[in-house]
C-alpha cells in the first residue's frame, strides 16, 4: 500500500491510529498477522491511479485485542449452529480508542463512496460466507451522516478526560473536593519522598534505546495480569514506532538517582490536540507511581500543551477519582445470519439502556465540588 496515497487520507483525521506508519508497523512487525488470529482484508477504492477510499480491514479467528466483549456472541452463534468464526473487523488493532472510520477523500461524493464501500464488504462477506462484520470504536458523528446500509450501534463504556481551559495542574485541581484535591496531591508528592523525577519526552528527545526498555516494562505489565492479560506486541513493533514515529509520542518516564535508566516507562501517542494513553510498565511496584506515569503527568503535560482531550485507554474506575469521567463508545454490527441479526435487534435497545445507566452510576462518583462539572457528553472524543 503506498503510503504517500493512503496518508493524504488519514492524515487530516483526528486519530493517528489509521495512518499508515501505525499500521504498518503493527502488520510488517509481525504483531498483527494471520499467524495471531488479524488476516488483513484492507479495502481500497481508487479513480484511475488515485485513492479515493480506504478502509482498515481485518478477518479474526477470535475476538482477543479487541476491546469489544462479543464472546457471548461466538457462545450463542455456536448453539445455533452458525460458524461465528472468522468475522470481520475493521478497526485498528489491540487499540481501544474511538476514532475508526473509512478514509475517503475530501472531494468526492462520500455518501455515494460509503454505499460502494459497505456495498463492497457485504459482497464479500456474503462470497467467504462470513456470519458478521464490526466496526469498532468508531467515529460516531462521521458515520452518523452516512448510510448504515444494516449496521446497528452497541455502547460500550470507555474513559475521557476534557480539559476546560485550565491554566496549570493546580487549577485543574480546583474542579476537585477537598478530600481528593488533598489525595492527588499526596500521591503526586510521594514521587519526590521515595526519590523519583518523572520526566516528558517527546520527538527527537525519544531516542531509540527506549524502546527495548518500553518494550520489557509492557511484558511486565502484563504478567501481572495471567489469562487477563493484552499482550499483543513483539519487540520489533516498539523498535520501528521508537525508530520512525516519535513524532506521534508521548514518553513519560520515570529515574531514580543517581541512576540515568528509568524505573519505569508509559508511552502515550499525541495528534494534534488530543492524547491517548496506550502502554506502561515498571522495574518493581512503587506506590502511586501507577498513577503519576499514566495519570498526573500526562495531565500536566496535556494543560501545558494546549490538548484538549486524553483517551487514556480500558481499565478500572479507579480513573474516575483521578478526573476522568466515563463517556460511551460506539461500535457497528451487521449480522449477515438472519437468527443473529434478528436477536440482536430485539436485545440491543436493552443492553444500550443498561450501558447508559451504568455510565451514569460510574459518574456519580466523580469527586467534583459540582457534580455536573467537566463531564464530557456520550460519545464525545
Amino acid at each position: 500500500m503506498d503510503r504517500e496515497q493512503w496518508d493524504k487520507l488519514a492524515l487530516p483525521l483526528r486519530t493517528p491510529l489509521l495512518e499508515w506508519q501505525w499500521l504498518h508497523h503493527l502488520e510488517a512487525s509481525g504483531s498483527i498477522s494471520p499467524r495471531f488470529g488479524w488476516q488483513p482484508h484492507h479495502l481500497t477504492l481508487w479513480s484511475g491511479r488515485e485513492l479515493i477510499g480506504a478502509a482498515p480491514l481485518y478477518l479474526k479467528t477470535h475476538s482477543d485485542g479487541e476491546f469489544i466483549f462479543d464472546h457471548w456472541w461466538a457462545q450463542l452463534a455456536t448453539e445455533y449452529g452458525v460458524d461465528y468464526y472468522p468475522k470481520m473487523v475493521g478497526m485498528s488493532p489491540a487499540t481501544p480508542s474511538v476514532g475508526y472510520r473509512f478514509l475517503m477523500a475530501e472531494d468526492v461524493d462520500q455518501p455515494g463512496l460509503m454505499r460502494s464501500m459497505l456495498s463492497a464488504i457485504d459482497q464479500y462477506c456474503h462470497n467467504a460466507h462470513l456470519s458478521c462484520c464490526h466496526l469498532n470504536f468508531v467515529d460516531v458523528p462521521w458515520f452518523a451522516g452516512l448510510p448504515s446500509r444494516g449496521f446497528i450501534g452497541w455502547r460500550h463504556q470507555s474513559y475521557l478526560w476534557k480539559n476546560s481551559n485550565f491554566g496549570c495542574f493546580e487549577e485543574y485541581l480546583q474542579i476537585f473536593k477537598s478530600s481528593q484535591r488533598h489525595n492527588i496531591r499526596r500521591e503526586r508528592q510521594r514521587m519526590e519522598k521515595q526519590g523519583i523525577d518523572v520526566r516528558s519526552f517527546t520527538g527527537n528527545d525519544i531516542t531509540t534505546d527506549m524502546a527495548a526498555l518500553m518494550y520489557r516494562y509492557y511484558l511486565s505489565t502484563n504478567e501481572r495480569y495471567g489469562p487477563w492479560a493484552a499482550r499483543y506486541l513483539n519487540s520489533d513493533f516498539f523498535q520501528r514506532i521508537f525508530q520512525d514515529y516519535r513524532h506521534r509520542l508521548l514518553i513519560i518516564a520515570a529515574f531514580r538517582s543517581p541512576s540515568s535508566v528509568p524505573v519505569a516507562m508509559s508511552m502515550l501517542l499525541v495528534k494534534d490536540r488530543h492524547l491517548i494513553g496506550r502502554y506502561w510498565g515498571c522495574e518493581r511496584p512503587v506506590k502511586d507511581l501507577h498513577f503519576n506515569m499514566c495519570f498526573y503527568a500526562p495531565i500536566q503535560w496535556a494543560i501545558e500543551n494546549g490538548i484538549q482531550t486524553f483517551d487514556p485507554g480500558a481499565g478500572s474506575p479507579h480513573k474516575i477519582f483521578r478526573g476522568f469521567a466515563a463517556v460511551s463508545n460506539t461500535s457497528l454490527h451487521r449480522f449477515y445470519d438472519p437468527r443473529l441479526k434478528i436477536i440482536f435487534e430485539q436485545l440491543i435497545d436493552r443492553v444500550n439502556s443498561m450501558e447508559e445507566s451504568a455510565i451514569d452510576a460510574l459518574n456519580r462518583h466523580l469527586p467534583f465540588v459540582k457534580k455536573t462539572q467537566y463531564r464530557p457528553p456520550l460519545d464525545d472524543h
